[in-house]
Order: structure tokens, then sequence, then C-alpha cells
């Protein structure tokens, strides 16, 4: 999954085209980012992100999406 998220949004969403999975993010600070996989109706929690750039929010996404997909 490409994640493009702008360390100016407050939120985002992206789903895996092959896997059917969503993942949400949400900031109130543009500094922590909460962020949940699953799908509309039923996700969980996998983490909170810290990141100061994109280049570094987008880095962290992916590594939180491909630590969740492995359990």
């Amino acid at each position: 999954m490409k994640f493009d998220m702008s360390i100016d949004d407050n939120y985002a969403s992206f789903i895996d085209k092959e896997s059917g999975e969503a993942v949400f993010v949400e900031s109130f600070d543009n500094v922590d980012f909460e962020v949940r996989i699953g799908t509309v109706t039923d996700s969980q929690e996998a983490g909170i992100i810290r990141a100061k750039t994109s280049d570094e929010l987008n880095t962290k996404l992916e590594e939180v999406f491909r630590k969740f997909r492995s359990k």
C-alpha cells in the first residue's frame, strides 16, 4: 500500500486493494498521529506515530501497517 499523507493533514484513510484492509489516521496536533486498521465498521488501534515530516510519517505508516498484517 502506498501512503501519501501530508504532515499538515488532520485525517486520512487508505485501503489496501489486495486485502481490503483500511488504514485510518487522525491527528489533532499534526505531530502525534493515531492509526487504526481494519474495516470501515470495525477497526483496531494499531498505534500512535510521532512524526515531524511527511516523509517520516509515511515511512512510519508503512512500518505500522506491515507489523499489523504480520500478526
